[in-house]
């Protein structure tokens, strides 16, 4: 785990550089600690979870870094407004069209959402509660959030549920259902199906095309997997590496 922590960091820096007209490529903005998500609004904006740092962190076009909400250095969980408030590992993120943060608060299994005020409040599980339990809001429960992705509409999100190994899709209204996936996750196992007939190792990364389809970065597997609107689950690129492995 700290060898991927260490590669991730070092692909989000990478993705925080620009390319010159010389292609020759620079590095955009610093001083983070192991960022893990990043997403970019529809004016140019970028938000990170800097995860170590347990804060959310805005940078502009002009590459100025600000902290947004929490506090850097301090760890643990408070539904506040903008440096009251407090995060566990912040890690995936992602930003509807209303320009809404969600993130995924890994160590405290849930999920967040920050409005454009700073304002945090939690919109799905219970912070310090782990688990798989399909339910509404507080309700639910999570285990390791990692990935996190907004469709187009703005109003269905996804979650990489690493530590259970499943797709959780959460509608507007904070309903929480297993997308794809065995319904507790089976470690160390791939299998291309559809929703609960799936197997899933560790998935980490999620993005959302403007057709539905959702594209996931398996980890421990080393493949991406595709996702149809209708949870049909295929191996998309690479070799799986997994043990007992299925595939199709």
């Amino acid at each position: 785990m700290v060898r991927f922590t260490i590669l991730l960091a070092i692909i989000l820096l990478l993705a925080m550089a620009r390319l010159g007209a010389s292609q020759a490529v620079t590095t955009f903005a610093g001083g983070f600690n192991s960022p893990q998500g990043i997403a970019v609004d529809s004016g140019g904006t970028l938000w990170v979870g800097d995860s170590n740092n347990h804060v959310i962190r805005k940078i502009t076009s002009a590459a100025a870094v600000t902290t947004f909400a929490g506090t850097a250095g301090f760890s643990g969980f408070t539904d506040a407004t903008g440096s009251a408030a407090r995060f566990n590992e912040p890690r995936g993120i992602a930003v509807d069209s209303g320009g809404t943060l969600w993130v995924a608060d890994q160590a405290n299994h849930v999920i967040r959402k920050i409005t454009s005020a700073a304002v945090v409040t939690t919109f799905a599980g219970t912070a310090g509660y782990s688990g798989s339990t399909d339910g509404t809001g507080s309700a639910a429960r999570f285990f390791l959030p990692f990935g996190i992705a907004v469709d187009s509409g703005g109003g269905t999100l996804w979650v990489v549920d690493q530590g259970n190994h499943l797709i959780r899709r959460i509608t507007s209204a904070a309903v929480v259902t297993t997308f794809a996936g065995g319904a507790s996750g089976t470690y160390g196992t791939i299998a291309d199906g559809t929703g609960s007939a799936a197997r899933l190792w560790a998935p980490a990364g999620i993005a959302v095309d403007s057709e539905g389809t959702l594209w996931v970065a398996e980890f421990n597997s080393n493949v991406i997997r595709k996702i149809t609107p209708a949870a049909v689950v295929t191996t998309f690129a690479g070799a799986a590496l997994c043990y007992p492995c299925v595939t199709g």
